[in-house]
């Protein structure tokens, strides 16, 4: 991973088209797949009723809140997510759009191992932070089994290349039907630092060898310590 620092490029008109068309390509790519086999399905994940389709936001009336006065930091590559609350303690890696246009997602013989969209917004910086990772592999739970267990109010701690940690605080953690994803509450334009982690939940359809729901968790940043 080339860790160094590059300024986020000024858009032009064409290049805000193009930004709001592969929006609309992560839409699906967001939705990451499980090659399990049909006979078999994994156990429920812990998802709390809070986090279950149609269920109201845990913490703020809106899901992508504006903070007064929020902070911001320059943009910098994230090396390390820690979830104190659920034990998460991985690398990331970046990921990119494939040859279809369809983000990539972690490789799945890694469990331990968190993705964020390198060409996107980087955790702490002005905007959403993406970052995806597995429920469970075919090797059993993954780094994001138990996402849909926080609570608003728990912290998500991002260590970057420059030697700083952008900390997060929970707002809501919210399911949605695949079919039905909010790609503008999920990815919408804000004003200040939030940060978006995505993984599968709901039930497992063994028929499509995959999850129903995505587990959304949103979050905004902290002002340093």
């Amino acid at each position: 991973m080339d860790q160094s620092e590059t300024p986020a490029p000024r858009r032009t008109s064409a290049g805000k088209l193009m930004l709001i068309a592969m929006t609309a390509v992560l839409l699906g790519a967001l939705m990451i797949k499980h090659d399990l086999s049909a006979d078999s399905g994994p156990p429920p994940q812990p998802v709390p009723a809070a986090a279950q389709p149609g269920a109201p936001p845990t913490a703020t009336p809106s899901a992508n809140p504006s903070h007064d006065e929020s902070p911001v930091m320059r943009r910098s590559q994230p090396v390390r997510i820690k979830i104190p609350k659920i034990k998460v303690d991985a690398p990331f890696i970046g990921l990119s759009l494939n040859a279809s246009g369809v983000l990539e997602v972690p490789p799945a013989a890694d469990r331990n191992l968190a993705g964020w969209y390198s060409d996107g917004i980087t955790p702490g910086a002005r905007g959403n932070a993406i970052v995806l990772g597995h429920v469970d592999t075919m090797m059993g739970p993954a780094i994001f089994w138990g996402l849909g267990s926080l609570k608003p109010g728990d912290t998500v701690e991002i260590a970057r290349v420059d030697g700083s940690v952008a900390r997060f605080a929970v707002d809501s953690v919210e399911a949605f039907p695949k079919d039905a994803f909010p790609d503008e509450r999920v990815y919408g334009k804000t004003t200040d630092a939030q940060l978006r982690l995505i993984t599968c939940g709901g039930v497992y359809d063994k028929k499509a060898k995959d999850y129903k729901d995505n587990v959304v968790v949103f979050a905004h940043l902290l002002p340093p310590t």
